[in-house]
């Protein structure tokens, strides 16, 4: 049968990131993918221009719609734009026994535009992180969850071990942001790992988060053990960045669709 996979994020009109990305992710990687918005956003390749987050009550419907009806095997998290949407998100995730929860702590879209409330930071860090299976932020996000300064590797694994401590969930803390080429480290509880990836010279980089966590999702949901889900994950990603799609005037996205050959023209 079919595995199943949720994203639970906010939508990105350009189709690079967010729930497009996501599903995208996920189809192309063997599950079916359902989904719950957390927010509209009005973006595209240059930056955003504005975001509509849903009510509470809505948000609510969409969580009980998925779960009562196509159970996922794993779910992702994005963007969550609020606490109070926050709660909702974690009381679901408790209430319906979600498993393979991967948390992407979105918090700046590629443009540099603000996609979650300060206020929300706390929130974050009480309700959804403790849930979480791993949670996957880049070096920006793992400063702000740690208030701490991320300038090396040795730092790198500081945090993913911090993470995994404070919070008992695995931690992948993804390179770049000029510390090393494209590496990531797992903190779990079979201890430390890197994962070793040289940087391609592709400035077209919208949506790799969405895209790495929706992937890492889907090969959970397969039954993949979460050190080979990363694994795979990651030559998922480096092909749809290496593709070399050039897309829009800005930070354009990843071909998602490089493994089809009818996407070849």
């Amino acid at each position: 049968m079919l595995k199943t996979a949720l994203t639970i994020a906010g939508s990105d009109s350009g189709g690079g990131a967010g729930i497009q990305a996501d599903i995208k992710t996920m189809t192309m990687n063997g599950v079916y993918a359902s989904s719950v918005i957390t927010a509209l956003t009005a973006q595209n390749t240059t930056g955003v221009k504005s975001v509509k987050e849903v009510d509470e009550e809505f948000l609510k419907d969409q969580l009980d719609c998925v779960f009562t009806d196509i159970y996922p095997d794993a779910v992702k998290t994005g963007m969550i734009p609020n606490a109070s949407l926050m709660k909702v998100i974690a009381d679901a995730l408790e209430f319906y026994k979600a498993g393979n929860i991967v948390v992407d702590p979105v918090m700046v879209a590629t443009s540099g535009a603000s996609l979650m409330a300060d206020s929300a930071l706390e929130a974050m860090k009480k309700l959804i992180i403790p849930l979480a299976t791993v949670i996957t932020p880049n070096i920006p996000e793992a400063e702000a969850l740690l208030s701490m300064r991320i300038e090396s590797e040795k730092d790198m694994e500081l945090a993913a071990k911090s993470l995994y401590e404070a919070y008992g969930c695995s931690a992948l803390v993804k390179g770049g942001h000029g510390i090393n080429d494209a590496s990531d480290y797992l903190y779990s509880d079979m201890g430390g790992k890197w994962y070793i990836s040289k940087r391609i010279d592709n400035p077209n980089t919208h949506g790799t988060g969405c895209t790495l966590s929706s992937a890492i999702a889907a090969f959970l949901a397969k039954g993949h053990e979460l050190n080979e889900a990363i694994g795979l994950a990651k030559d998922y990603l480096t092909g749809a960045i290496a593709d070399g799609l050039d897309l829009g005037k800005g930070s354009g996205p990843l071909n998602h669709l490089y493994t089809l050959s009818s996407a070849k023209g």
